[in-house]
């Protein structure tokens, strides 16, 4: 979607960087930083652990892919450096991704679906309204459900921040 959104996706060299990247159908924060960095898109990637969070193995979520994806996503963060991919260990503030967003940049965001909101939804959500109408919603299950968002504008006054979801591209919440 970041791609798209700054003409650098073509769809033959997109699918020859996920070849050459050897990404699967199990995609970390990393895997988009070696993207970007693919790509030649200037990005900072911020993170609070440098490589694999070890207290997330047994949600459900990672369990099926975890054991197998562990010493390779580390393995990226070790060569991060030396591949030219800029990884911050660092927290960041809405006050700092609002000052990102004010200056015209996107951001990508990994986020617990469980907690996105939309203020379009009816509550209590039955369905969400990312998904077509009559798709039980992928987000309301109790445990943690990685998913990446791209943030592109928010609202001073409510503090709300917009967000376009990959799951359902052509809406911004």
């Amino acid at each position: 979607m970041v791609l798209q959104y700054m003409n650098h996706l073509d769809d033959d060299e997109f699918q020859k960087a996920i070849r050459e990247l050897r990404l699967t159908k199990s995609i970390w924060t990393i895997d988009l930083a070696y993207l970007m960095r693919h790509f030649g898109v200037k990005h900072r990637f911020c993170t609070q652990t440098l490589g694999v969070d070890k207290g997330y193995k047994n949600q459900s979520f990672y369990r099926k892919h975890f054991d197998t994806e562990e010493n390779r996503v580390n393995q990226l963060f070790a060569q991060a450096k030396a591949c030219k991919v800029l990884v911050e260990k660092c927290t960041v503030t809405v006050q700092d991704i609002q000052k990102h967003l004010s200056q015209g940049h996107v951001a990508i965001v990994l986020v617990n679906a469980v907690l996105l909101l939309c203020e379009l939804c009816s509550s209590p959500v039955k369905y969400c309204c990312f998904l077509p109408i009559g798709q039980k919603c992928f987000c309301r299950n109790p445990d943690y459900q990685g998913h990446f968002i791209v943030l592109c504008g928010y609202n001073k006054a409510s503090g709300s921040i917009y967000y376009n979801n990959p799951a359902y591209a052509d809406r911004r919440k």
